[in-house]
């Protein structure tokens, strides 16, 4: 079909100004009104073209783009030319990726990373680059049984691939391997930021269990920051597989052992201090409480359980970060998870066996919270 005057622009192009119509003569509306719906309209097409920007971080590190950057500015040509594109396409491409702040163009058609851009490389400390591959692969499929999981409360995940999540992964050790690199790098900062006595003094116990531990990032990082503690990484035999050379590597392996199995069923008792980060919102309160009980039991009566989570405000308001809701879906749909309210917490808790005697949200742990609890 041929476009019409109406057509011709594509459905993205801006509305015209509102008009007003006072007697029989038509006037401009105000330009504070027409900001306004101007800039409720750029807040929807922002979030109806999500997807996009999306699409353009999954391309960037499947190429490794990012670590073709590097540190150096880079002419888009010379990039094209690298990675076998188109020249033209390639220039639209990091004129985009400049967009969304993770590069800037220095000159005609020449680019360098920004701050957030060099967090996509692969041969940095702090990378995200694992992070993306894994949002970016069987994590998106499942959205596309999204009204699945809003009509039954169930993942949608399950339903598109006939099995859970986790058991999924324990099938594929490739795809295994990039999540907990992913939850590694996620991770990273916030392990040894926590680790440091200011934020939690893990020098008190004696030993320290963290289970669901994956490849030890965490517990390496606290033995690493108090000598006179031990450890656990607790985890299942795919997800610990490479705790002990992390451990390793941190020189603190004769402090730290692994152990596997099935953190529903068993975990390493006589531990001081058992810490679940970023367990119990993978999971639905049914096997949270599950999870929960099996901590419990395996608990000395002096011993604390440290839960490390982000915490939602009971409503939504001007304190809650929208990532916090976005993670709540993500977890929805992929693990039948969710994240959760300090009250949610706090019930969750004393429903199995558990008296909560902190919540604290330190400044340098952001977003997480810290929620200890004693057994009963």
């Amino acid at each position: 079909m041929a476009p019409t005057e109406a057509t011709r622009g594509g459905p993205a192009d801006p509305a015209p100004a509102p008009e007003a119509h006072r007697g029989g003569h038509t006037e401009h509306a105000d330009p504070a009104e027409h900001a306004a719906q101007f800039g409720a309209q750029e807040r929807i097409l922002t979030l109806v073209w999500g997807y996009i920007s999306s699409e353009i971080l999954d391309l960037a590190t499947r190429l490794d783009l990012p670590d073709l950057m590097g540190t150096e500015e880079r002419a888009a040509a010379e990039l094209a030319a690298s990675l076998d594109t188109d020249p033209v396409a390639t220039l639209r491409l990091l004129r985009a990726f400049a967009a969304l702040g993770l590069a800037e163009e220095t000159g005609a058609g020449r680019f360098r990373l920004t701050p957030a851009g060099h967090r996509l490389r692969t041969d940095v400390p702090d990378s995200l680059h694992a992070f993306v591959r894994q949002g970016m692969g069987v994590f998106r499929q499942a959205w596309s049984h999204f009204d699945h999981s809003i009509r039954t409360g169930e993942p949608a995940f399950d339903q598109v691939f006939g099995t859970d999540f986790f058991s999924y992964l324990s099938e594929r050790p490739e795809l295994s391997g990039t999540f907990t690199s992913s939850m590694r790098e996620a991770t990273r900062t916030m392990s040894t930021a926590l680790a440091k006595e200011e934020e939690y003094d893990f020098s008190s116990y004696g030993t320290v269990v963290d289970i669901g531990g994956a490849d030890g990032s965490l517990l390496a990082a606290v033995l690493s920051a108090h000598p006179g503690v031990e450890g656990v990484v607790f985890d299942s035999p795919e997800g610990a597989r490479d705790a002990a050379a992390t451990l390793d590597a941190a020189g603190v392996g004769e402090r730290g052992r692994v152990e596997t199995g099935d953190f529903f069923t068993r975990v390493p008792g006589g531990g001081d201090l058992y810490v679940l980060k970023s367990i119990l919102h993978d999971w639905s309160d049914a096997r949270s409480a599950d999870i929960l009980r099996t901590v419990r039991a395996a608990m000395p009566a002096h011993a604390r359980l440290l839960v490390v989570e982000v915490l939602l405000p009971d409503t939504v308001d001007s304190s809650a970060h929208p990532l916090g809701y976005l993670s709540d879906l993500y977890m929805l749909v992929n693990m039948g998870g969710r994240e959760r309210s300090e009250r949610d917490l706090r019930s969750l808790l004393s429903d199995t066996g558990f008296r909560t005697t902190r919540v604290r949200t330190p400044p340098g742990l952001t977003p997480f919270s810290l929620i200890e609890a004693a057994p009963v």
